[in-house]
């Protein structure tokens, strides 16, 4: 199909989202920004945390990693549900009791400002890392099958793209993103399942017909017993369970929408809705990446994993409609999870690092001060999205999880403190803890996977050897979000003494 035609649909679909943020941003104010007024609907929320939580890397990295991983990434899906209920039942009610506009002010309140202040430094530093990541991920493949071809240079596409993003949210916020984001993820779904369906009609087959050829290959394995696999069930179920709990219940990004909710039950609500909608979503993701490996084989299809389902939904094989859905589907999973990212960060820094609740002012000059803040954001992320283009490394689903298990960790390790003891930290060690644990952790994950790191940072450290020794084969997969925890509590337990 043509570019041009195809890059119509993109700035098409981008007008409908301006149009949508004009009409939901009418008469905003920063509580609409940062809260949403506390008046969203728990059900559009819901509905719209499947695009923020899946993202594009998502929605290409998962069907592309069956080929080598079969269905494991559901043992962390798994996870996902025991750590989407301790959200539901245990940190929601907190943040309601507390009225939180920012769930950082919780360590505040529990430990004093310097917690206050390290829970938003590594929230905005993984945050930053992660959505970039995932940003750079959909932007290279929109320059590689679209405007490459157009002769647009990628930092071109990267301006345009965030300019978009900025129209759209920098008045309205999370009022005008909880619409958004239910546009968008519908538009992600459809794509889904019309590709589902038109791959396993081009292979001459029904539904049932192509599990059936899966199972065949393999691909349809869930469960992974090998205890000393990166994979392992139990370390996949953990792990998730952990991620979700870090990367949804202690996000700004993510809680900002639930809290937006007027009543904690409604909030409850949400949270369990959102979970059965998610759990389904990623196996019919795993079901994608089954039937597009099984279309590549029979027609000999060689793409890298990041790479087969552009390559085959814009190919010549489908007609030109196939491809429009692609693209739509693609920009509703990117938008999503940069969009929201930008807000959280910009309602993050505001509140929890200038303290601008806490200001004297008026509101016209805090809005000024916060529209500062998200444009400094925004440039931020056009200067990580080159960064990841000068390192070019497109498996980036893995880095993302590995990089959240070292910058959620101290965020775990703090909230768990909080909620599960009642001793008082040393304020002055606080930021101690939280740095040399993540230390530990990326040592300890180092020495169980020294080729990992070889491959990404280009390093040898000759430590093959020593991790054979110490861990007989044993590698660490998305379990290191907890074990990093576990550092950080440990130290706080050291440093702490009991409350008076």
């Amino acid at each position: 199909m043509s570019p041009v035609l195809l890059f119509s649909f993109v700035i098409g679909y981008f007008v409908l989202l301006l149009g949508v943020a004009w009409i939901t941003s009418r008469n905003s104010n920063n509580e609409s920004f940062f809260i949403g007024n506390r008046s969203s609907n728990w059900m559009l929320v819901a509905f719209g945390m499947i695009g923020t939580s899946l993202s594009g890397v998502t929605f290409v990295s998962v069907p592309g990693a069956v080929g080598g991983s079969n269905f494991y990434y559901f043992q962390v899906v798994l996870g996902y549900l025991l750590g989407y209920m301790v959200i539901a039942f245990v940190l929601i009610p907190l943040y309601y009791r507390m009225n939180l506009t920012s769930i950082y002010t919780y360590l505040d309140s529990r430990f004093g400002i310097n917690a206050h202040k390290a829970g938003a430094s590594f929230f905005i530093l993984s945050r930053i890392v992660g959505a970039t990541a995932r940003l750079y991920l959909v932007i290279i493949i929109l320059q590689l099958f679209i405007l490459d071809k157009l002769g647009v240079p990628f930092i071109v596409t990267a301006l345009v793209i965030l300019l978009m993003i900025l129209l759209y949210t920098f008045e309205g916020g999370v009022k005008t993103i909880i619409y958004t984001d239910t546009l968008q993820t519908t538009g992600m779904l459809v794509g889904l399942v019309v590709f589902i369906i038109v791959i396993i009609k081009a292979l001459g087959t029904d539904f049932s017909g192509a599990l059936s050829m899966m199972n065949e290959k393999g691909y349809t394995k869930i469960f992974n017993w090998d205890i000393k696999s990166g994979s392992f069930a139990l370390k996949h179920i953990l792990g998730g369970m952990f991620i979700a709990v870090a990367m949804t219940g202690l996000d700004q990004e993510m809680m900002q929408k639930n809290i937006s909710v007027k009543t904690q039950r409604d909030s409850q609500k949400n949270i369990m809705t959102f979970t059965g909608i998610l759990m389904i979503v990623n196996f019919l993701f795993l079901v994608l990446g089954g039937v597009l490996y099984l279309y590549a084989n029979a027609k000999g299809i060689s793409a890298a994993p990041d790479d087969l389902f552009p390559t085959i939904a814009l190919s010549d094989a489908f007609s030109g409609i196939t491809g429009v859905v692609f693209i739509i589907a693609l920009i509703s999973a990117l938008f999503p999870s940069v969009d929201g990212a930008i807000t959280s960060l910009t309602s993050c820094f505001c509140i929890d690092i200038l303290g601008i609740n806490k200001q004297s002012g008026t509101e016209k000059e805090k809005k000024g001060t916060r529209l500062k803040v998200h444009f400094t954001f925004a440039f931020i992320f056009f200067i990580m999205v080159l960064l990841y283009k000068a390192i070019n490394d497109k498996l980036i689903i893995d880095f993302i999880l590995k990089f959240a298990g070292i910058t959620y960790g101290p965020l775990l390790g703090l909230f768990a403190f909080g909620i599960l003891t009642k001793r008082r930290l040393k304020a002055n060690l606080i930021w101690s803890v939280c740095i040399i644990a993540p230390l530990l952790a990326l040592s300890v994950d180092l020495l169980s996977s020294p080729e990992w790191y070889e491959k990404k940072l280009h390093i040898l450290l000759g430590l093959n050897t020593i991790s054979a020794k110490l861990f007989n084969g044993y590698k660490i997969g998305y379990e290191l979000i907890l074990i990093n925890g576990i550092f950080t509590f440990l130290g706080f337990l050291f440093i702490s003494r009991k409350s008076t």
